[in-house]
């Protein structure tokens, strides 16, 4: 019998920051071919999107806004980075991979692909749109 995943819905949110500390840390642990995309992708979305929250929970960085919930999560593996929105879904032209009702995602393994007008578009569309509470 297969086990049934539980939705996102039961898991547990991160304990939100004001402070980016936790995830300057988390950043700083990435493997070394992945910073410079960790670290276009952590200034792009610093820039793009006021009033942060950030946190670090299942080794994954957490961007989001106080009033939308949790927007954006990173996670860094050995070959790229996942920029996951979690309300990608509503976005006009949404991230082409994933399968829940709300998040989408991109595979990022260049930084070249990280500094794309497309990447830009997602990260300022994921301010308006309402995330994970």
């Amino acid at each position: 019998m297969a086990m049934n995943r539980k939705p996102n819905s039961t898991r547990k949110p991160p304990v939100p920051s004001e402070d980016s500390g936790e995830v300057d840390d988390w950043a700083s642990r990435v493997m070394p071919d992945l910073h410079p995309i960790v670290a276009s992708l952590d200034g792009q979305i610093r820039k793009a999107i006021s009033d942060l929250r950030y946190a670090v929970k299942w080794k994954k960085a957490y961007y989001g806004r106080e009033d939308l919930g949790w927007l954006i999560e990173m996670v860094a593996y050995d070959v790229s980075v996942n920029m996951v929105f979690l309300g990608g879904a509503d976005f006009d032209s949404p991230p082409p991979l994933g399968d829940t009702d709300r998040s989408r995602y991109i595979k990022i393994k260049t930084l070249e692909e990280a500094e794309t007008s497309e990447m830009d578009n997602w990260i300022r569309q994921a301010a308006n749109v309402e995330g994970w509470k």
